[in-house]
């Protein structure tokens, strides 16, 4: 038996057949002939291609399942949390995610003293861009003596238990495990229709790039991938089903960088024919790269990461320039509420936009920014269309989008997000999302329980 034939799927040009033989699209037409091959009855769901997620962190998602949970829903208050660093499994290092200041304030290493002290615990804030050291914590990772931009330190020099931007300093100063496995992330993304990811950890090491690419290989985390942290020294990574993208660079709000320096980067990475793909934020972080791109010119390929902050007058900038947003409305329906209490209120026009850039004509692609976004698609894609914060308060409804426009937005291909969907057609590599129920069904009310099979390069790689 070779190949597989799915029958009576649901496609533009409505009920067809569609052969997939060699990890391809091989035929799409009425009663074909099985000729040997699986059938599946596709009992009328939609088949699509599979969904691409244009902006998550693999490693830091397959240890967020090996962390504690440290804010909400799980956790409200000081009490929750010294319950929850008490109660943590093990009995060396513990580190917690999903920290907000809602819960305890923003935390020092004596304020998380309070909290826990028996054991070294890094407590990582929701944005992923802070961690919150105790006193035992500082103490291992010789945080007195050391030099790192991103440790913060009080009025007499003292470290104040808090480090910005230095995940991998901190890295090497923990115990040595290696890379986390992606076995687990892998099948998640499969359960939710997704076939392909965009890498967007930056600076990756030698350690971790050949830990997933061997992952990708050995088939434990099978969907294609789309790399942005590799370094500029190396060599760039392509194959049929891995390629290197934009260089990552991250505009800090906690120290936004100088106008050169950034413009050096960026320079840096033009030379070496990378486009980059910048984290911004907030609005002076935009402003400042739009300044940059004035100086020194754009490459094509050249993003947005988050944008979530974009004023209005930098829109026609973004269109002229080419810039592609590659957002996340996903962290509306979970943090909508916190928004709507701390953003200034004449910023929540222009927080997460997606309808003003669509109409624009800006590229646009959405994303999860896993783990610190919800991972699964399909919520993302209810998100853009309502944009409902937890308590049922919009945020920002003039830039709703429809159910079909934000789902093409997850279709646009890895290397070029933002443009048109991909389609099913014969000669496309088979990566395949069966839905059990007709798309316009499904787009009522989008749920990840629509995904009946996911298939990766013609291979079953989830099947409900």
């Amino acid at each position: 038996m070779t190949g597989l034939l799915l029958r009576g799927v649901e496609l533009p040009v409505g009920l067809r057949d569609v052969a997939v033989r060699d990890g391809q699209v091989a035929a799409i037409g009425v009663n074909l002939d099985a000729d040997g091959a699986e059938v599946m009855d596709g009992c009328g769901g939609a088949l699509l291609p599979g969904l691409h997620d244009h902006h998550l962190h693999l490693y830091a998602m397959a240890a967020d399942a090996d962390s504690v949970q440290c804010g909400p829903p799980r956790v409200r208050t000081p009490e929750d949390l010294a319950r929850a660093l008490d109660t943590a499994p093990g009995g060396g290092w513990i580190r917690g995610v999903g920290y907000v200041e809602t819960v305890a304030g923003m935390l020092d290493a004596a304020s998380l003293d309070r909290l826990h002290a028996r054991r070294p615990v890094r407590l990582q804030h929701r944005s992923g861009a802070l961690w919150m050291l105790n006193s035992a914590a500082c103490a291992l990772a010789g945080l007195a003596s050391a030099e790192h931009p991103g440790i913060e330190r009080d009025d007499s020099g003292r470290p104040t238990g808090r480090l910005w931007r230095a995940d991998a300093w901190l890295r090497e100063r923990l115990p040595a495990t290696g890379p986390p496995p992606l076995d687990t992330v892998g099948t998640d993304l499969a359960r939710f229709g997704i076939t392909g990811v965009t890498d967007a950890t930056p600076d990756l090491t030698t350690d971790s790039l050949a830990a997933l690419l061997d992952a990708h290989i050995t088939g434990a985390l099978p969907q294609r991938l789309h790399l942005l942290g590799v370094p500029l020294q190396v060599e760039p990574v392509s194959s049929a089903t891995v390629t290197t993208g934009p260089y990552k660079i991250v505009v800090a709000d906690s120290a936004l960088p100088d106008f050169d320096t950034l413009a050096d980067t960026v320079r840096r990475a033009h030379t070496h024919g990378r486009p980059v793909a910048v984290h911004c934020v907030s609005r002076e972080a935009l402003l400042l790269l739009l300044a940059v791109f004035d100086e020194i010119g754009t490459l094509t390929g050249d993003r947005i990461e988050h944008g979530a902050l974009v004023p209005v007058e930098s829109i026609p900038e973004l269109r002229r320039r080419g810039l592609c947003v590659v957002t996340q409305p996903g962290f509306l329906a979970h943090r909508g509420d916190d928004y709507l209490a701390r953003v200034d209120p004449r910023d929540l026009p222009d927080l997460y936009r997606c309808r003003s850039l669509l109409n624009a004509g800006v590229p646009l692609a959405l994303s999860s920014d896993a783990p610190y976004g919800p991972l699964d698609p399909w919520s993302v894609i209810a998100a853009a269309t309502s944009r409902r914060a937890p308590t049922g308060h919009v945020v920002g409804p003039q830039e709703t989008i429809t159910a079909t426009q934000a789902l093409n937005r997850y279709l646009t291909p890895l290397d070029h997000p933002g443009v048109a969907p991909r389609t099913v057609r014969v000669g496309a590599p088979a990566d395949l999302v069966l839905l059990d129920q007709p798309l316009i069904d499904t787009l009522v009310a989008p749920h990840s329980n629509s995904v009946r099979c996911t298939l990766i390069r013609g291979e079953i790689r989830y099947r409900r």
